[in-house]
């Protein structure tokens, strides 16, 4: 799957830079054209005449290099290549990769890339596990980007934890899977729906949920870099998605969203609802400022529009529904009821008592239930790779579309 890809890799200052030889011998070993660009502290932990010497292409440090006269553009750079490969990735390099700082020739050329981008950080446990680390984790995640998780074991300090970097063979096998996958929904319309609802009590307070969106919109990602059209229905949310391939609507009410929903549903391929809809709404919702008088206070709550149900009832043997099911208790009686009573091909399911899992992490555990009843459980990992694992189950289901 890599013969003739070209595969740039980004180095930046971290001692795991020694087993990026070891990745270039393997990509060129697959039939991949491989350039390098590195910052200067990289040069400090595997030389650029190693580099380029297993890679049979000139190093980029710096844009110009007086020694040779070559001028390093990171527009070409980022042209060049099919994939942009950034391992290892420090923290330092991390953050400005999140807020935009272009300081050097490696960071330039990520914001100058128009192929995708896979960073693989690599750093101390207590580094990695900081909240601003996993903050610009996501970051780069909603930019479109695929992080290539570290994992856990000796680590340079001594210490034993989360941080090592992805061993080469293992970052070859993701881009393989990458390539493989990039074209399997080409020409198939998918509709995901994302985030909470909110329904207003009165102009400042409203009913709604934790739901961050983080899943939905992992999904549309996922969809949209295997070739998808996607349209993300997504209610109110800090980040959102960033493809060329994904039209996104914004809603705020489960009506709005059961408007939306139901109107686009008959053009979908493959209908994903990952949206944490409300279940009620207030019944009249007040135009100005409820002023706190009473000692008690009575709100009166109607159900919302079943959205999933509705779209249930008109899908077409052509068309793929899938659920997800949030739940508390009796996980898989409930999540299997709602299953067969909206009609759906399949429910995901995931618990609030799995740690990691649920609204507000960037985490998730879940099961997916067939209408046989057939389990099939995954472990805890990224959205991101969640959503590559759903569309991975339903993929033979898709191709007979």
């Amino acid at each position: 799957m890599l013969k003739g890809k070209k595969i740039l890799i980004g180095i930046t200052g971290g001692i795991a830079a020694y087993k990026i030889p070891f990745l270039i011998r393997l990509l060129i070993k697959e039939g991949a054209e491989v350039k390098i660009v590195m910052t200067t502290e990289a040069c400090n932990f595997v030389t650029p005449l190693t580099l380029s010497a297993l890679s049979q292409n000139p190093v980029s440090i710096e844009p110009f290099s007086p020694s040779d006269g070559v001028w390093h553009s990171h527009i070409e750079l980022g042209s060049w290549a099919d994939a942009y490969v950034i391992a290892p990735l420090t923290a330092n390099t991390m953050a400005k990769m999140a807020t935009g700082i272009t300081d050097n020739l490696l960071l330039a050329t990520y914001l100058a890339a128009r192929c995708p981008v896979f960073y693989a950080p690599s750093m101390d446990v207590d580094m990695y596990l900081h909240k601003t680390t996993q903050h610009n984790i996501s970051i780069l995640q909603s930019h479109g980007n695929t992080l290539i998780a570290p994992h856990s074991g000796e680590l340079a300090s001594g210490l034993t934890g989360m941080g090592r970097l992805e061993e080469p063979q293992k970052i070859v096998e993701i881009l393989q899977n990458y390539f493989a996958k990039q074209q399997s929904l080409s020409g198939k319309k998918v509709l995901i729906s994302s985030g909470p609802t909110i329904e207003s009590i009165d102009p400042v307070r409203f009913i709604s949920n934790y739901s961050s969106g983080r899943m939905g919109n992992a999904l549309a990602r996922e969809a949209a870099l295997r070739g998808a059209d996607v349209t993300l229905v997504s209610g109110p949310v800090n980040e959102y998605p960033e493809h060329s391939s994904i039209h996104i609507i914004k809603v705020i009410s489960a009506a709005e969203m059961h408007t939306r929903c139901t109107e686009l549903f008959p053009k979908a391929d493959i209908c994903i609802m990952a949206a944490a809809v409300a279940d009620y709404t207030p019944q009249n919702p007040e135009s100005e400022k409820i002023k706190k008088k009473e000692e008690s206070f009575f709100l009166n709550l109607v159900k919302t529009k079943d959205i999933l149900a509705a779209l249930g009832k008109v899908k077409t043997k052509k068309q793929l529904l899938i659920g997800f099911a949030l739940e508390t208790n009796n996980e898989i009686d409930n999540a299997s009821v709602k299953l067969h009573t909206k009609n759906l091909d399949f429910i995901v399911l995931n618990s609030l008592k799995d740690e990691g899992s649920g609204f507000g992490y960037d985490t998730n555990k879940v099961s997916i239930i067939s209408r046989d009843q057939t389990i099939s459980e995954f472990e805890l990992k990224t959205k991101t790779e969640v959503a590559s694992d759903l569309f991975d189950f339903i993929q033979n289901k898709i191709v007979s579309l």
